[in-house]
């Protein structure tokens, strides 16, 4: 089921920026968080990692030339480290619940790299929107 809502985030992440001129967050990301929506608090850290990193990359411009390739590196790097140190941090206290984890490594920065694009609020109701209509179209039963 991961592969079909994985497809589905491609192809409606596609007809949305061609469609409206709008990013979901990676071409994949909004299909890991419809897989993952049964679990809410993995999607809200998921998403405020995304948007922490996003802050991060736009405090670095003031001191580092990023654009293009290395600004997409760098917001894949820093949800990697990042998302490492927050679960090694979980890991030695006992008392955190285990649903307080990310989905993937990788998915917060490709999030992040379309937040610095074309801003957080428009990045986080297209990912939000083409996640709900992925989920709805994977328990409808359409695809079966």
């Amino acid at each position: 089921m991961l592969h079909v809502a994985v497809g589905l985030s491609i192809l409606l992440g596609f007809l949305s920026f061609e469609f409206l001129g709008l990013l979901s967050g990676g071409m994949v990301s909004a299909g890991y968080l419809a897989f993952f929506m049964e679990q809410p608090l993995r999607i809200v850290f998921t998403l405020g990692m995304a948007v922490c990193i996003c802050i991060l990359v736009k405090l670095l411009q003031r001191w580092i030339i990023i654009f293009g390739r290395r600004r997409f590196m760098i917001t894949i790097v820093l949800g990697l480290l990042l998302a490492w140190i927050i679960e090694n941090l979980f890991f030695y206290m006992s008392n955190i619940n285990q649903d307080m984890r990310f989905i993937g490594y990788v998915i917060p920065g490709l999030i992040a790299n379309d937040m610095e694009k074309q801003g957080i609020i428009k990045t986080l109701c297209m990912i939000i929107i083409i996640a709900v209509i992925i989920r709805l179209v994977l328990y409808s039963g359409i695809l079966r």
